[in-house]
């Protein structure tokens, strides 16, 4: 019943949510219908969100603040095989099932993303779940990855269980995308302020094959000073707001040592702490794509996607796991063992709309996870913001960057 409780309750919250286009925020490319990962027939999300607890970490007991997503290719009433590829923009994370990927060109089953310490556990659950589902092969090698949620999380409570990973693959769905605090998302912090889960989609057009591209983010990187909207340097217009404690104690884990109290008079500018902070995060990145590509091509559109958190503000910083992968649902019947098999491709000189539109669908995801998460409280009393929506747009307008369309 928590884990029922807990979905219904991400699910209301979802309703809610603000995305960019709701704020007119010019952003370039058309958008599939539900501007998300699920414009691309067949592909369910789910996720399991664990909330619980306040004040001092205990170690075993929480605060909770994480969970875990599931990305099904196929959804959960298809076969999950499909050609896929990965690309590392820096290596500080993990990303199982990676060498066979790379080895075979396909990926087998979902795709999980949780927190760190939780790759274990979910890689087993999801072995489980596809031997329990009558979809494993004669072994199974699954694609977990993770970010870092230690800031707010307790995250060496390993609070991440088997039935929270079957209940995100239960669940998953097409339709509407969760974002935000959610899922392996919910304790993640993105440009210092609250991220998590964000997607985006684009339609191409009939002249370029009308094919569909989409991109779900786990967003838990960068520095606020770097951080730009829509070309806007927007970290250097709220620079405040930074991460601070609810309580005059001393902080339980020795890292976060040297952050402020909420109520402590302070400059807009980071303290050293933070400085070091701000590299420790990662991002993971899955593309999705109903155009008709090999894992070579896949490779180049995973590729892209780096220049998609370029343009926010990232830099693959040195202590951030950065890790992304390209799917595409075309060529249904192509892992089968029928023979010869006959596979479509799309040529490499049309591939640039594809590029294009991964670059674009990237930027939007990173930028959507952060306007729908909202403050969150977590270890410690560490308070991280949201991304206030009304001061983001009057920086846009600041450098003429909203149209007549914004909200005011």
């Amino acid at each position: 019943m928590k884990i029922v409780f807990l979905l219904l309750a991400v699910a209301s919250l979802a309703q809610a949510q603000t995305r960019a286009r709701d704020l007119g925020i010019p952003l370039d490319g058309t958008t599939g219908r539900l501007n998300a990962i699920t414009d691309v027939a067949g592909v369910e999300i789910g996720h399991t969100t664990l909330i619980s607890g306040s004040g001092r970490l205990v170690a075993g007991r929480g605060p909770v603040r994480t969970g875990v997503t599931a990305i099904l290719p196929r959804g959960r009433a298809g076969s999950d095989t499909v050609f896929a590829a990965w690309f590392t923009l820096n290596g500080n994370g993990e990303m199982t099932g990676t060498t066979w990927m790379e080895e075979s060109g396909m990926l087998e089953g979902p795709v999980l993303i949780t927190n760190t310490h939780s790759v274990g556990v979910a890689r087993d659950a999801v072995v489980d779940w596809m031997v329990k589902t009558g979809r494993s092969p004669l072994f199974a090698l699954p694609v977990v990855a993770e970010t870092f949620d230690g800031a707010l999380n307790d995250d060496k409570g390993f609070h991440v269980k088997p039935e929270h990973v079957f209940a995100a693959l239960d669940s998953a769905r097409g339709g509407a995308v969760q974002e935000g605090a959610v899922g392996g998302g919910t304790g993640m912090i993105c440009h210092g302020f609250k991220g998590g889960i964000g997607t985006a989609s684009r339609k191409l057009t009939d002249n370029t094959g009308g094919f569909t591209v989409g991109v779900l983010v786990q967003c838990n990187y960068g520095a606020r000073r770097l951080l730009r909207v829509a070309g806007a340097p927007v970290g250097e217009e709220i620079a405040d707001l930074r991460l601070c404690y609810e309580t005059n104690e001393l902080p339980t884990r020795a890292w976060l040592r040297g952050i402020p109290n909420c109520s402590a008079t302070r400059t807009p500018a980071a303290t050293p702490r933070e400085e070091n902070l701000e590299g420790l995060g990662s991002i993971i990145i899955v593309v999705a794509t109903d155009a008709p590509l090999l894992p070579h091509q896949l490779k180049r559109v995973a590729t892209r996607a780096s220049l998609g958190v370029g343009r926010m503000g990232g830099l693959g910083e040195n202590s951030s796991g950065d890790i992304f992968m390209a799917f595409s649902t075309a060529n249904s019947s192509a892992a089968a063992d029928t023979g010869i098999a006959a596979v479509r491709m799309l040529p490499n000189d049309r591939m640039n709309p594809i590029f294009e539109a991964t670059v674009q669908a990237t930027e939007e995801a990173i930028l959507n996870a952060m306007l729908a998460a909202r403050t969150m409280v977590g270890v410690d009393g560490l308070r991280v913001s949201a991304m206030p929506h009304d001061r983001l747009l009057a920086a846009l307008r600041k450098y003429g960057r909203l149209g007549a369309g914004a909200k005011k």
